[in-house]
């Protein structure tokens, strides 16, 4: 499965999700079942590391976020099974940029966090590091989640196909 996690400028938010995400399938034993990458809905940052303090959240909590800013092409929608948006006007910008047939794809990435939570991941770039560290819990949750939802659907589907 491929995975595409899309922030403003793939800075901040979308690096860290990538990163958690995967350490989280690696600690799983489930590494191999995932392709995971991260964008942006604009190129203010294209070709650049992420945000120091990005970098240093997550050194802090023993990830390494190596990715390098990118913005979301249209082959994205056509190569990603899933494509999460960390806000509300990265879902809308994102639905109108994709073919109707791939809409589908776009979710809200709080929408694996526990019910009733603010449905966006707030952007840390304004603040202090304290908004660095508040993002890292978020996502660190919403992956948690995110990994068990997938693990559990590939089990169904498994299960589903094997005869009885």
């Amino acid at each position: 499965m491929k995975v595409l996690f899309v922030c403003s400028g793939n800075i901040c938010r979308s690096p860290l999700a990538e990163a958690i995400f995967k350490q989280q399938a690696e600690e799983a034993g489930a590494g191999g079942r995932f392709a995971v990458d991260s964008a942006g809905t604009h190129d203010y940052h294209e070709g650049e590391r992420a945000d120091p303090r990005t970098r240093r959240v997550g050194e802090r909590h023993g990830l390494q976020v190596t990715s390098f800013a990118r913005e979301v092409r249209p082959s994205d929608f056509e190569e990603f099974d899933l494509i999460l948006a960390m806000d509300r006007g990265h879902r809308r910008e994102l639905l109108s940029r994709s073919p109707a047939q791939h809409r589908h794809k776009v979710e809200m990435m709080r929408a694996y966090d526990a019910p009733g939570s603010d449905p966006d991941v707030p952007d840390p770039y304004y603040g202090g590091f304290d908004g660095f560290e508040r993002m890292h819990e978020i996502l660190s949750a919403c992956c948690r989640n995110l990994l068990e939802s997938l693990l559990a659907q590939t089990a169904a589907s498994r299960g589903s196909a094997d005869p009885a």
